[in-house]
């Protein structure tokens, strides 16, 4: 393709750098980081319970190249399951698809859940059944804004991430101040104690997938992205660099403010309070909630595009790959019944682990599509790809070792939902054509 051709279609596609990495943050920076520092204080006490971030954050950084770097070669929406078609075939790639929807469909599922959790209360939807219906009404409210375009999406989820990292940032100064100063008798630098794959460890990694995954997400709607190959690759490697620093500070802070942190059901709003001398209570709990409609809105624009890239008459039907202002709208549809579906049958500690799961699965098979693509040397990946995707299957490994065999199978049956899926799609086809 001359770069004369190429010049039109770079210049219809609506999400730069600053897009991309609006996105990558705002996928990464969501509801998990106001939940997890208890869980992870429960996990590994005190300041240490820092370095859980550190240690996912390096263990997902291969991950985030291998995205970047595919994202930035197959410039198609679609994500892992783009990659795995090329480099393993539409069968397998099937599959691939539709765990990383499941994945996404999960983190989203979440993330609602825990809006009608901690937002709704302060609304006045403090019954049951009242929070069961904030939920369901946020869903269709965030699907309805989508389907308004993405032009406008990618505005929406830029303005959010900038307004929901506001007080985090007053809290990350704070953590900053202890973790350098030691100010006040502070919790001072962080040092592990102990195994560091002792059982409180690897569960504390795992916990920290959940609110460190998002970047993954960059790279989905490639189709869409201007600005070259690094564009892709840049965004998706610093909004995780970002959320890490970002993280470690607050969990800190959290720590020093906290002493019984392990118990707190707020822990970034009660930390919040307790610098601000109660009052900025408000700010926070406010950061807490636009996190939250951040994230479930960025969930609810990319989350259809996993399901698109399998609408083809081959697999599910061109139906789903139709759009309309760059939106999938009947992918968006099943995104939204599949939401509404989990939010009012799950717990939300289940869903965190399904969802960190989930995507542990799909980051494997994307390594591997990254390393049989470098190895037949294909759109430009090289000798460093080979080295990486190896290390991003080990570092996926050591995560996952965590995981309790309940969550394993529960996954498998996803898996499972998607074939018998495609098996029943694709043998109504052949009653069709037999006719």
């Amino acid at each position: 393709m001359t770069a004369g051709r190429a010049a039109p279609r770079d210049a219809k596609r609506v999400l730069g750098f600053w897009s991309l990495l609006t996105l990558g943050i705002n996928g990464i920076v969501g509801v998990g980081i106001f939940l997890v520092p208890g869980q992870l204080a429960a996990a590994v006490p005190g300041a240490a319970s820092a370095l859980a971030f550190v240690l996912t954050g390096l263990l997902l950084l291969p991950v985030a190249w291998t995205y970047g770097r595919l994202g930035s070669a197959y410039p198609e929406d679609g994500g892992p399951y783009v990659w795995a078609r090329v480099a393993l075939g539409e069968r397998f790639a099937f599959g691939v698809g539709f765990v990383a929807f499941a994945s996404a469909v999960l983190s989203t599922a979440a993330v609602v859940s825990a809006l009608g959790q901690y937002l709704a209360p302060e609304l006045g939807f403090s019954s049951p059944t009242a929070r069961w219906g904030f939920q369901v009404g946020a869903a269709l409210i965030f699907s309805s804004v989508t389907l308004l375009g993405l032009r406008l999406s990618a505005g929406v989820w830029s303005a959010l991430t900038l307004l929901k990292l506001l007080p985090l940032a007053v809290l990350a100064y704070a953590g900053a101040g202890q973790l350098f100063g030691g100010a006040n008798g502070g919790a001072g630098a962080p040092s592990a104690a102990g195994s560091l794959w002792s059982a409180g460890w690897g569960r504390a990694a795992l916990l920290a997938v959940f609110p460190l995954q998002g970047f993954e997400i960059v790279p989905v709607p490639a189709g869409e992205a201007r600005g070259g190959r690094r564009t892709v690759l840049g965004a998706t490697v610093l909004s995780l660099a970002f959320a890490v620093l970002l993280y470690v500070l607050l969990q800190i802070a959290c720590v020093h403010a906290l002493p019984n942190l392990a118990t707190s059901a707020a822990p970034v709003v009660d930390a919040g309070t307790h610098y601000t001398q109660g009052i900025g209570r408000g700010l926070f709990a406010a950061g807490a909630n636009i996190s939250a409609v951040g994230i479930a809105f960025g969930m609810f624009a990319m989350t259809p595009r996993y399901l698109s890239a399998l609408g083809t008459e081959a697999l599910l039907g061109a139906e789903l790959s139709r759009e309309r202002r760059g939106v999938p709208t009947r992918a968006l549809l099943v995104t939204t019944l599949s939401v509404l579906l989990l939010v009012s049958s799950s717990t939300l500690g289940g869903l965190f682990v399904l969802s960190s799961l989930a995507v542990l699965l799909q980051y494997a098979v994307s390594a591997a599509a990254l390393f049989r693509l470098a190895w037949l040397g294909e759109r430009g990946l090289g000798k460093l790809d080979l080295v990486l995707a190896p290390a991003t299957l080990l570092a996926i490994a050591a995560l996952g070792q965590a995981a309790q065999a309940v969550e394993l199978l529960i996954l498998a049956g996803i898996l499972l939902l998607g074939l018998g899926l495609l098996w029943l799609r694709q043998r109504l086809a052949s009653r069709r054509a037999a006719r």
